[in-house]
């Protein structure tokens, strides 16, 4: 058996981001549905192009027309450039400034802190990790003793507790929806599971009293709008009270065992597991209770809201009617190890395979992966998870009848019994909930 290879191609493990026999592949034309597929159709065409060009003509015949100017090579991926932070990871925003995790490099049971993903929503704030223990928050609106509390004191007074959960983008997957969705083109890297050390926001909202009419939250943040106006939050959202005192929902200053990078919303931020990220607010600075649903940038209209009636993909919607707000992420499935567009050893029949799933409040029970379209599908072993919000490492081996090309499909199914889908569904206008399965191609001989 052979499990290991070399990736196809120049410029990394990723085929359709990268290059396939010296035929540049469109990452937006991979995603939009040709699927991996379509590199080996690329593939094709450069090969004809090839032998038209080495072809000479027939005696007599007239000299061929100049050749059209080639088009434009398409745009491949830019790679992240960040003190700390892994090269592998791909730009998808600099202003603010996104990058997404490649499926290959969420190959570790915690992720390190250099693969993590990065999302911002405004421009950075002053970086103050240096003096963290003097960062204030201040808990306020529905409660009978507003706090005003350190980061010291918060360490000091409340019990610490530490979990390994996964953080996912709201938006993670919007590249698989067509049309084409507004936002940040994910794929599936804008998720990671770190090991998050702080205190239970329950804590301290008990603490501060909760009263009766305190149904909702609402979050701020030190980041600075994008356009610089001092008087605008960023990003500035809230969610029921009923997820504020779960548990697993911590304010947090460490983060795999360090303190909490400043990229990550050092030095204290928000972890609200199993939900949107953008709830996750970083750079903490106040929790406000209140009565009624947040008003604030990120609520309302379409923003982290997804149709509860099923709309025509390409409408345009506003979200006031038959929507709600986005709260469980969906379950996801990627395949980590082999790398899209490895290269195996011919002969190769058998290879061992694996990866990461995870879910929101409903977690993966079951994976499976195919090498035959879906017609066929081989059940992988799990790895049970350390707690809640956890995500699922599995393992396994596929076979495979011959040398040539093949398509590895994963799946997953949740704990109410449902399978991640074989496209995405549920369109909205800014891409929310798109988790199909994860396709990667492997080449043999």
């Amino acid at each position: 058996m052979h499990s290991s290879g070399t990736p196809l191609g120049h410029h990394g493990p990723v085929m359709p981001e990268g290059e396939a026999h010296g035929v540049a592949a469109s990452r937006r034309a991979f995603l939009a549905g040709a699927g991996v597929a379509a590199l080996g159709s690329a593939a094709m065409v450069g090969v004809g192009e090839a032998v038209a060009q080495t072809t000479p003509p027939a005696a007599g015949a007239a000299p061929a027309p100049a050749p059209a100017a080639p088009p434009a090579a398409p745009r491949g991926p830019q790679f992240l450039d960040y003190p700390g932070k892994d090269r592998g990871l791909v730009v998808l925003g600099d202003r603010p400034l996104v990058a997404e995790t490649p499926e290959a490099l969420m190959d570790d049971p915690t992720t390190p802190v250099g693969r993590f993903f990065v999302r911002n929503n405004g421009l950075l704030p002053e970086d103050r990790t240096a003096s963290a223990d003097a960062w204030s928050i201040r808990i306020d609106g529905e409660v009978d003793r507003p706090l005003a509390i350190t980061l010291g004191e918060l360490k000091q007074r409340f019990k610490a507790r530490t979990y390994r959960m996964v953080l996912e983008c709201g938006g993670n997957g919007r590249s698989f929806f067509m049309p084409a969705a507004r936002g940040n083109q994910w794929t599936n890297g804008g998720a990671s599971c770190a090991e998050w050390t702080g205190v239970a926001l329950a804590d301290v909202l008990r603490a501060a009293g909760l009263k009766p009419d305190g149904k909702f939250t609402g979050f701020f943040g030190a980041d600075p709008h994008l356009s610089g106006d001092t008087t605008r939050q960023a990003i500035s959202r809230g969610m029921p009270v009923e997820k504020a005192l779960d548990p697993h929902t911590l304010i947090v200053w460490g983060m795999n065992g360090q303190p909490l990078p400043f990229i990550h919303g050092g030095p204290v931020r928000l972890m609200v597991p199993g939900w949107p990220g953008s709830l996750s607010q970083k750079w903490l600075t106040r929790v406000l209770i209140r009565k009624d649903p947040h008003d604030g940038s990120g609520m309302g209209g379409t923003s982290y809201r997804v149709p509860t009636v099923p709309i025509v993909p390409g409408s345009n919607a506003d979200g006031r009617t038959n929507f709600a707000d986005m709260t469980s992420m969906p379950t996801r499935a990627v395949i980590t190890a082999p790398a899209n567009g490895t290269r195996l050893a011919a002969g190769t029949r058998e290879i061992a395979i694996r990866g990461a799933a995870w879910g929101g409040e409903q977690h993966p029970t079951r994976v499976d992966v195919s090498a035959d379209g879906g017609q066929t599908w081989r059940r992988m072993a799990l790895t049970p998870r350390r707690n809640k919000y956890d995500w699922v490492r599995w393992n396994g081996s596929i076979a495979l009848p011959s040398d040539g090309y093949f398509e590895l499909w994963v799946r997953a199914r949740d704990s109410k019994g449902r399978f991640t889908p074989h496209t995405a569904v549920n369109w909205n206008p800014q891409g929310y909930g798109a988790n199909p399965f994860h396709r990667i191609a492997v080449l043999v001989g």
